[in-house]
């Protein structure tokens, strides 16, 4: 048996199991909803130009902290006088970039390190674990604003303190899949076949692995969201003028005792929604991919 033939029933299996969770997803409501809420709120960042109505940074004083449902406003403005709907539109920008690259690139990293951790075992496996433990000994809130505060504000460096933040969560997530996979006849028939070292992490293991985390990458983006309007909140994070998200919960702070709550509270909910999305979605693949929910056997 040679190794493409071994290659060919596990490459059709997967594609078979693939339709498998794409049917279950799209039976899950909730998930689906979530998944229109995330596509419609990333269209909204990727066409700022086109649709918001207003210059993100330029307000009238004159107009400073009016309603919603203000004639032109729809959401009101804030406490220099600009457009919280355009603010919020172009702050999916910022926000999704430091909720979504963040845990792209962890992720990258984290199959490196967790695939080679696994696969290997022995001394190796056990370093990499036993520095990951000491990782995990720090809250991931306060570990991201002590690397924060020693970069410094700014997009950059808000999405490196929070990629360094996420990898020893991804990497542990990658290293137990990786040793559960590792065991498995397939893998034992590949080596007989005589397949390298390689072509076992990336054409048997990777393939395997990588649906875990696919779903802590995509629930991890709920908390990331959430992370990253603290980071600014704090003043670590994304600095004004920059129609973030988190700045804007900042900034309406300042004028929330004074009876102008939506200044603070609209982009709050925003951030929760998305939020919220980001984890039944998250959920909802969970369970596509659980062989019990595809074929409805499930609860």
């Amino acid at each position: 048996m040679t190794a493409t033939t071994m290659d060919s029933p596990p490459t059709w299996a997967r594609r078979s199991q693939f339709r498998l969770a794409t049917r279950a997803l799209g039976r899950d409501k909730v998930a689906v909803v979530a998944l229109v809420v995330l596509v419609l709120v990333v269209l909204a960042a990727i066409f700022a130009p086109l649709i918001s109505p207003y210059d993100p940074l330029v307000g009238d004083p004159a107009q400073r902290l009016l309603p919603p449902g203000t004639p032109g406003h729809l959401l009101g403005l804030d406490g220099q006088g600009r457009d919280i709907l355009s603010r919020l539109i172009w702050g999916g920008r910022y926000s999704l970039s430091v909720a979504i690259v963040p845990v792209l690139c962890a992720g990258v990293v984290a199959l490196v390190i967790g695939m080679t951790a696994g696969y290997s075992g022995g001394r190796l496996g056990e370093a990499v674990m036993r520095v990951l433990d000491i990782v995990f000994a720090f809250p991931i809130v306060l570990f991201a604003i002590a690397i924060a505060a020693v970069l410094g504000p700014g997009l950059l460096n808000s999405m490196l303190a929070i990629g360094i933040t996420l990898v020893p969560y991804m990497a542990r997530v990658v290293f137990t899949a990786t040793v559960q996979e590792a065991g498995k006849d397939y893998v034992e028939a590949a080596r007989a076949a005589g397949a390298t070292r390689l072509e076992i992490l990336g054409k048997q293991l990777l393939p395997n692995v990588l649906s875990p985390l696919v779903v802590y990458g995509t629930t991890l983006a709920g908390l990331v969201i959430v992370l990253a309007a603290g980071l600014s909140f704090l003043g670590v994070g994304i600095t004004p003028p920059a129609p973030d998200w988190g700045v804007m919960t900042s900034d309406g702070r300042q004028v929330l005792l004074e009876g102008y709550a939506h200044v603070a509270t609209i982009p709050g909910l925003v951030i929760l929604v998305v939020a919220l999305a980001f984890n039944l979605l998250g959920d909802g693949i969970r369970d596509a991919l659980d062989p019990h929910k595809q074929t409805g056997g499930g609860s």
